[in-house]
């Protein structure tokens, strides 16, 4: 069965975010121990230290916009990259920070994908 790129995108961009947003938690099923973060330039590897990082940011709640998703497969193993820039609301925070985020997703052999890397940042103005 062939993939679809941008649907494959779309609905993990939806479905990271949508998690993001209400269960940080629940994120670590998407990464595995050979999965990697660089959150600001600090980097953490493995399910484990990944949710532990985004489970200890120093805000509860939040609420992603998305502006734009840009997906390209990569490499002979059906893996994708995605990027996503868009505003982070902050509970209580008048103005929303900028964000720009990518995710390589590799195929598990169950046939869903997860993070093998994912780099974000915040873009200052």
């Amino acid at each position: 069965m062939a993939m679809d790129p941008e649907a494959v995108s779309k609905a993990f961009v939806e479905h990271y975010y949508s998690t993001f947003d209400t269960n940080r938690g629940g994120l670590g099923s998407l990464y595995q121990e050979s999965s990697m973060l660089t959150f600001e330039g600090q980097k953490f590897q493995g399910s484990q230290n990944i949710t532990g990082k985004l489970t200890s940011l120093p805000f509860q709640q939040c609420q992603h916009h998305i502006s734009t998703v840009d997906f390209q497969p990569s490499g002979p193993v059906g893996g994708m990259l995605v990027f996503v820039s868009g505003n982070l609301q902050l509970s209580g925070e008048q103005h929303a920070l900028k964000f720009s985020q990518m995710f390589h997703l590799m195929p598990t052999p169950q046939g869903s994908f997860y993070v093998l890397n994912d780099i974000f940042r915040l873009n200052y103005a």
